[in-house]
């Protein structure tokens, strides 16, 4: 029974209602009177209700096999015991812990700011229609920091998660929330205040940290009848520390795309860049819309970074490839490319890095 519900819930999608682009500026090539679309406009993201039915049934969205010894053993090697010390101290120079998945705790200029947190045990609308995490997270809300802005790149449900910040909210946190055009709406049906919605190119002044956000291949979807009427994107953030200071570029999820190029143009040269490295199996499903470590390790060529950290893996069942594969697939381009391991960070869950200063 439990394969009928996802079936019929995509099967709405054909029956679903005209939306209207209240944000719509006919002056912007990604904007469409219906919703938003790519720099090139031919990727579309996702797929057809019925080629996503066709792929889950035959296994395209889980891991052909287990990573060597197992999830637990797996667990063991990459979770890491979180540095309190260095969580309480956000006044401390700029720093970044992985979560786990694409979640972020990045903590400049006196701040505490979460991207993109997801630390629920799935990624889905309900726990029977989702990706379940296979790997706990190193740090639950409870365990937070005091959080003061919350940055999401897009409303997938791998990064966009309901319980993790109504929990964040349930315990007195009182955070700004940054997010792309259109999303500020689900915020609204929560009772959630605060929010602030972006396009792509447009920027937010905080004292000692500029926000920008920027361009990323992919797509939006939250419902059957939604895809593409919100938009999607990264940061890229200008923090400065006592005279010096970071660039930092968090792509949030894309596909390999000229757009990387032109942050660099645009914005300058990174500091630390955060680009995913997993999810990208089948690739002719995945290449589109999730980039694999080649070509995270191109971007970060692209964007002239001084270093990159690998995210959105190792968490979720959410492709083919096995949890371990990314580390080696990353070496292997480091390897062909004839750059040092040490300029592509893979610290483990839970582990703190310090953000390269100018």
């Amino acid at each position: 029974m439990r394969g009928v519900f996802p079936a019929l819930l995509l099967a709405l999608a054909l029956g679903g209602c005209t939306t209207v682009n209240s944000w719509y500026d006919p002056g912007k090539a990604h904007h469409r009177p219906d919703g938003f679309v790519n720099n090139d406009p031919s990727v579309r993201g996702g797929a057809p209700w019925y080629e996503v039915i066709q792929r889950r049934w035959r296994g395209d969205f889980r891991p052909l096999a287990e990573p060597e010894g197992g999830y637990a053993a797996f667990a063991e090697r990459w979770l890491a015991t979180p540095d309190r010390a260095q969580l309480d101290d956000p006044a401390g120079p700029p720093r970044i812990t992985w979560l786990g998945h694409a979640s972020l705790l990045l903590q400049a200029g006196g701040r505490n700011i979460l991207i993109d947190p997801n630390l629920s045990d799935h990624a889905g609308p309900f726990s029977w229609l989702s990706a379940r995490r296979q790997v706990p997270p190193p740090l639950n809300v409870k365990e937070l920091p005091r959080i003061d802005l919350v940055l999401i790149s897009h409303n997938h449900y791998d990064h966009l998660d309901e319980a993790t910040l109504t929990a964040l909210l349930a315990r007195g946190d009182t955070p700004e929330f940054i997010v792309p055009l259109g999303v500020k709406a689900w915020f609204d049906k929560l009772g959630m205040a605060r929010v602030r919605e972006l396009d792509w190119w447009q920027q937010i002044d905080l004292s000692d940290l500029r926000i920008h956000f920027t361009p990323a291949q992919h797509w939006s979807k939250r419902t059957p009848f939604d895809t593409n009427t919100t938009l999607w994107g990264g940061f890229f953030l200008d923090i400065n520390h006592d005279g010096r200071r970071s660039a930092f570029l968090y792509t949030g999820d894309t596909g390999y795309s000229a757009d990387f190029k032109e942050i660099r143009r645009r914005l300058g040269p990174v500091d630390l860049l955060a680009v995913p490295i997993g999810a990208y199996e089948p690739r002719d499903f995945m290449r589109p819309q999730h980039n694999n470590p080649d070509e995270a390790v191109q971007i970060m060529e692209d964007t002239d970074a001084r270093h990159a950290i690998g995210v959105h893996w190792g968490s979720f069942a959410l492709s083919q490839e096995s949890f371990d594969q990314p580390p080696r697939d990353v070496a292997a381009a480091l390897e062909r490319r004839q750059l040092p391991e040490s300029r592509f960070w893979l610290p483990r869950q839970g582990e703190t890095r310090a953000l390269p200063l100018r």
